[in-house]
């Protein structure tokens, strides 16, 4: 192979693993494939580790919101997460009584935006290490970033921490968390 030859091989191998480097595909959420086609709801329902959220989402009526055009951030607290809450907390809020109480602490999981992991640590960063993302629920999550980990502090002193990043999804993105973010009750 001559010279010339060689430069053009190099140039079109790096081409490519660029353009695919751009799609790489969905990492798997509770031993599901995340389509990046698909809407938050329709991933959701898939991944055995938020069956709890899913279930939540249903009891407060939120379907049709997160299967709507968004964009949206969720922070999705794994069926752990939900575990670790008082003992009887989950059974509580799943009851039609508490549905605006249910309601709150899931929007408290939402952000009206597509906020990749690195926009999330750049506004970070320019904020001087910490920034507060304000929530469709109306609460204040604390962002901070770590060792290229990010962290969410919520308005009740809780810290989860997103153990994965960048699902991206037809209208928007999840981060999945480990512990479920509460309001300032």
């Amino acid at each position: 192979m001559n010279k010339v030859s060689k430069i053009l091989a190099i140039a079109a191998a790096v081409s490519v693993a660029g353009v695919f480097g751009a799609y790489a595909a969905n990492p798997k959420v509770g031993g599901a494939a995340m389509y990046e086609n698909k809407n938050i709801v329709e991933n959701a329902v898939n991944s055995k580790d938020h069956t709890t959220l899913v279930a939540a989402v249903k009891a407060a009526g939120l379907v049709s919101t997160l299967e709507g055009k968004g964009p949206f951030t969720v922070f999705a607290p794994t069926n752990e997460a939900f575990a670790a809450l008082p003992a009887g907390t989950v059974d509580t809020l799943l009851k039609p009584e508490n549905k605006a109480k249910l309601t709150k602490i899931l929007t408290c999981h939402v952000v009206a935006a597509d906020a990749m992991a690195k926009t999330v640590a750049k506004m970070i960063k320019d904020d001087g290490g910490e920034h507060d993302i304000k929530t469709v629920g109306g609460c204040v999550l604390k962002a901070k970033e770590s060792m290229g980990k990010i962290t969410l502090t919520d308005e009740s002193g809780g810290v989860a921490h997103v153990t994965i990043a960048d699902v991206k999804q037809s209208n928007g993105v999840i981060h999945v968390i480990d512990k479920v973010l509460l309001p300032k009750m």
